[in-house]
Parts: structure tokens; C-alpha cells; sequence
């Protein structure tokens, strides 16, 4: 049985949970690399920034995502040149 999202936000760190936010504000990182590296789907990272940013920044924050392409593995054009999970990994060094 799957854990439900508030047992596997308690599950998080401090750390994992500051790298989800840093990478959910990162135009590059998507929401498949933040749950390949975290487990978190698109929902859960949404759930998981409203209840983590004050209402101001959360609703500054979905603005922004709304209809980003580069969020979206799938959306995504084959001319676009950048490796999302290598920025990625590289922040989550730094946590």
C-alpha cells in the first residue's frame, strides 16, 4: 500500500525538502527529474509548495509554472540543449 503524502513529507529531510523547492523553482529542473531524485509526482511537489511557501510565494510560484514547457520531460523541444538531471545533482550537492 502506498504511503500517503503527509507520511512521506515527514519521511523527507530538511535537506530533500529545500532541494524540491529549489528544483521546483528552477525553470530547467522537471517534474520527473524531482521524482526520479526525490519520489515526489507533480501533485505531491505542488502540495508540498503550498504547504512549505507563504500564500504570496505559492501563488507567485504556480503563475510562473503555469504552462512552462521545460517543467515537462514530454513538452519539451528535441533542440532544447540542456541536461536537467546533471543541474540537478549538482544542487542537490550543495544541500
Amino acid at each position: 500500500m502506498p504511503l500517503k503524502f503527509s507520511q512521506r513529507l515527514a519521511d523527507l529531510s530538511v535537506g530533500d525538502v529545500s532541494a524540491v523547492i529549489q528544483m521546483a523553482w528552477e525553470d530547467r529542473t522537471s517534474f520527473e527529474t524531482i521524482q526520479e531524485r526525490v519520489g515526489l509526482s507533480e501533485s505531491e511537489v505542488i502540495r508540498l509548495m503550498r504547504h512549505e511557501l507563504s500564500p504570496s510565494s505559492y501563488r507567485m510560484w504556480r503563475k510562473r509554472m503555469k504552462g512552462r514547457v521545460t517543467k515537462h520531460c514530454a513538452l519539451r523541444s528535441p533542440d532544447m540543449k540542456f541536461e536537467d538531471r546533471r543541474v540537478a545533482d549538482h544542487r542537490r550537492a550543495n544541500c
